[in-house]
């Protein structure tokens, strides 16, 4: 890959990453109830389990989707329905706790990890980067974009996490709370115009 590839990549990576979708949203939410540390499984259930995904996407689980349009279909449907819901959830979301450790539990390594395959954002972001920089599909490619998200994953899912929980001692206030629940679901709604429109 060219230098010039890999400056455009770097950027894409980022720029697609740290961009407010579901992966972040939740992690705000897990960062402002749980905390940092203890969000880490999550944080590295995205962090690690999206680029995974984008490797066996370039590898051949998107040509699935070329012999079976339908499926495509189905699956945008199935994101679509179960990002709403995570909106209304989020919309109604109870304050986080006072204490720094809340009694419910973040997301596991394995659960991040697994919701990159209904995540429509990342279902587009994958498929985008291989388009864009690994279109013949040869394995160097798709491992530079592959590393590319893992470092952007880096960044990305400690500065939403830490984000959330320097938000804690703003959002004890209900009112506070209330609206930023009801911005973080609109937000989530929003994210899913591309992917419906694509």
């Amino acid at each position: 890959m060219t230098p010039d590839l890999l400056v455009g990549l770097a950027a894409f990576t980022f720029v697609t990453v740290i961009t407010p979708g579901p992966n972040n949203l939740m992690l705000l939410a897990s960062g402002a109830n749980y905390g940092v540390r203890r969000s880490l499984p999550h944080m590295a259930g995205v962090a690690l389990g999206f680029p995974g995904m984008v490797l066996l996407v370039g590898v051949g689980v998107s040509r699935v989707f070329d012999h079976f349009p339908l499926l495509g279909d189905v699956l945008l449907v199935v994101s679509g329905v179960y990002m709403l819901w995570l909106a209304w959830k989020i919309a109604h979301a109870a304050p986080p706790a006072r204490s720094t450790e809340s009694a419910g539990r973040p997301l596991t390594f394995l659960q991040a990890a697994a919701f990159q395959w209904v995540n429509p954002k990342a279902w587009s972001m994958a498929l985008a980067s291989i388009a864009l920089y690994a279109a013949s599909r040869e394995l160097p490619a798709i491992l530079w974009i592959v590393a590319a998200y893992v470092l952007s994953g880096i960044v990305s899912t400690t500065t939403w996490a830490v984000l959330g929980r320097q938000l804690r001692r703003f959002l004890s206030n209900p009112r506070r709370l209330r609206v930023f629940n009801w911005t973080m679901a609109v937000l989530l709604v929003a994210s899913l115009i591309p992917a419906l429109v694509a």
